[in-house]
């Protein structure tokens, strides 16, 4: 038998502490209730006492200024601030300047033409939930995209413009994109 880590349980003590907590707004008990959006405390005196609390509270970055760095579009200082998708490091003068700093990441080979408009380029994305996608970087004009890491190479089929490589449980391969053709091949 494996042995039982006795943390499980001081954390589980803890959250039942929490639970028997008394409301500051009327004095009831909080318990722990569940939404949608995760657990929180709440007064059990609800429709009568609104109050409610993260479970969890969790640190507030505040932005900090990186000394002798500057905007390279209108000169000012950058910082390291917060969002909703992470950290990230933006312009101080944020509402009349949208500079911000794209990380660089290391399995991007080079520049890849968006093979939908011709003109712009496909650029690594992420979304809200954390996926990775490849999107053309003239969004509002092209909404061509893909999900997997895309390869300036040509259908030999089909003759479209990119290639994707995707993991397969043979190993990588590459395919194309277009669901019409069913081009693969083994790398």
């Amino acid at each position: 038998m494996s042995k039982i880590d006795p943390q499980l349980f001081s954390v589980h003590e803890h959250a039942l502490e929490k639970e028997y907590e008394t409301c500051p707004e009327c004095g009831s008990e909080l318990s722990v209730k569940h939404s949608q959006h995760g657990s929180f405390l709440g007064c059990n005196n609800y429709p009568n006492c609104q109050y409610t609390r993260p479970l969890v509270q969790h640190e507030a970055i505040d932005s900090q200024v990186i000394e002798g760095s500057e905007c390279p579009e209108c000169g000012n200082e950058l910082a390291v601030k917060s969002g909703r998708f992470g950290i990230f490091i933006g312009c101080t003068h944020y509402p009349e300047c949208h500079h911000i700093e794209r990380p660089d990441h290391e399995d991007d080979d080079g520049v890849i033409a968006c093979p939908q408009c011709h003109q712009g380029q496909l650029e690594h994305r992420t979304n809200r939930f954390g996926k990775n996608f490849y999107a053309c970087n003239a969004y509002p004009k092209c909404k061509f995209l893909v999900n997997h890491k895309p390869v300036a190479q040509a259908c030999p089929d089909c003759g479209f413009g990119i290639l994707v490589s995707r993991k397969a449980a043979a190993g990588q391969r590459l395919e194309c994109p277009q669901k019409t053709c069913k081009f693969k091949q083994q790398l």
